[in-house]
């Protein structure tokens, strides 16, 4: 793929179905638990993507046994019984927040290991001082090569004993889920207490859910408010080693928002509001903007009317999506606020800022807060800059990207002409290699005979 993509607007209203891959949220956590289990795990449905590539490397460089069929989506793993094979190990993390906070704190259930780990310039400044603050003080010894609480860091590990952690998980969900994880392997029992608040709840809803299914259903976590109480169980285990990874419901987001930006409609199979992922909650926003949203054994399907509204919707528990719903406010009939997402100015890059600067490029007023973003549609300003051209920055992120080619199906210019081109597009690949191939197969389906 180019450095720079240019968008081929639909000129036809949107049908048919969205083709979306596994979610790298439960892959990722598939993963580490079928690592620690007693038996070898098969998971199917599995996102083949850079972040998870990224943890299949790391477990392989820790001694697991792993085989993976990125063609039929298959991944399999022969668990340890809680251990980790090799005490030292150099491990890369990349920018993949989901490997540099779970693995970090699986490491620390080994007797006597010592392991390197660094990731990539984005990923030195994001936050872990909160996992690792609890993690020194379960008696892990971390020693730092540059910024204290940053990667590059070695950790010496002498396992991780039951009783009281207390987790400050402000900065990220992924902080709290990833001791959630490790806490039923510790040397007796745990309380994981949550000190303050965290951000995108339903992630770590995720987490106990994915935890459970590792143990047959039961019930693992004792939730009471900001307690989390779980017992000493040294192995997770499966009487059915077959593992199925739902399908990414952020990524379905942008599927179902796309007929804002085409008319018509769009279905995602396997989409579930009672499903392991939050952000299937998206579907709801866009009922409250006024497209029709209907769920069925199959999955969901979403279809546009009139224009849609905007409004005031808080995004903390689905913060992933919010680039999905801002990236086409320039579409909406009235301003769009999006509150709760102060947290994601320290993800793959300062998302808020990110938007809104692209945003501001099509002739768009944004405002911006700590906690929130603005946007007020200008439909002349839109068709001003169309007319000339834009090209989207997209900070390396794969959510900026993926959600300003929606943006770019949309046609204002009613003559079928690109406006709108992404640079650097192959940085979906951490998420959705072939995000922008299924955007083009729809395209073409819409002009194909009904």
């Amino acid at each position: 793929m180019t450095d720079l993509l240019p968008i081929t607007p639909f000129t036809r209203p949107c049908r048919g179905q969205a083709r979306v891959p596994g979610s790298k949220s439960i892959t990722n956590r598939a993963l580490l638990l079928a690592a620690m289990s007693q038996c070898r795990i098969r998971l199917e449905g599995a996102l083949f993507s850079d972040d998870v590539q990224v943890m299949i490397k790391a477990l392989r460089t820790l001694g697991f046994s792993l085989e993976d069929d990125a063609e039929n989506s298959v991944i399999e793993i022969q668990g340890e019984n809680g251990r980790i094979p090799f005490r030292e190990a150099d491990l890369f993390v990349g920018n993949a927040g989901t490997v540099a906070r779970f693995l970090t704190a699986a490491l620390c259930l080994q007797w006597g290991g010592k392991y390197r780990l660094d990731g990539t310039e984005a990923m030195r400044e994001r936050p872990m001082r909160g996992l690792l603050d609890l993690l020194v003080s379960l008696g892990v010894r971390v020693k730092y090569e540059k910024t204290e609480g940053h990667f590059p860091f070695i950790l010496e590990t002498s396992g991780l004993k039951g009783g009281e952690w207390v987790v400050d998980a402000t900065a990220s969900s992924q902080i709290l889920s990833a001791m959630l994880m490790v806490a039923p392997l510790a040397d007796g029992d745990v309380a994981v207490i949550l000190d303050g608040e965290t951000v995108s709840k339903p992630f770590v809803h995720m987490t106990m859910k994915i935890c459970n299914q590792f143990l047959d259903g039961m019930a693992l976590f004792l939730h009471d408010g900001k307690r989390y109480e779980t017992v000493d169980i040294q192995a997770y285990s499966r009487e059915t080693t077959a593992y199925f990874v739902e399908p990414d419901s952020t990524a379905a987001s942008y599927f179902l928002a796309l007929p804002i930006a085409t008319g018509g409609s769009c279905e995602v199979a396997g989409v579930k509001l009672d499903g392991l992922q939050g952000d299937a909650a998206f579907s709801q926003v866009l009922q409250k903007m006024g497209l029709t949203v209907q769920f069925s054994q199959q999955g969901v399907h979403v279809t546009k009317g009139n224009t849609p509204f905007g409004g005031t919707f808080d995004f903390n528990a689905i913060s992933d999506t919010f680039l999905t719903l801002s990236a086409l406010a320039p579409l909406l009939k009235e301003p769009t606020k999006i509150t709760g997402i102060a947290h994601t100015r320290k993800q793959e890059t300062d998302r808020v800022c990110a938007m809104a600067n692209e945003l501001r490029k099509m002739g768009q007023i944004v405002e911006e807060t700590e906690d929130s973003i603005t946007v007020f549609p200008d439909r002349d300003k839109l068709l001003e800059t169309a007319a000339k051209g834009v090209e989207i920055d997209t900070y390396e992120d794969h959510r900026v990207a993926m959600s300003f080619g929606v943006l770019g199906s949309a046609d204002p210019l009613g003559d079928g002409r690109s406006w709108l081109a992404i640079r650097n597009p192959d940085c979906c690949g951490k998420t959705f290699p072939g995000f922008f191939d299924e955007l083009e197969r729809l395209r073409l389906l819409s002009l194909a005979p009904s």
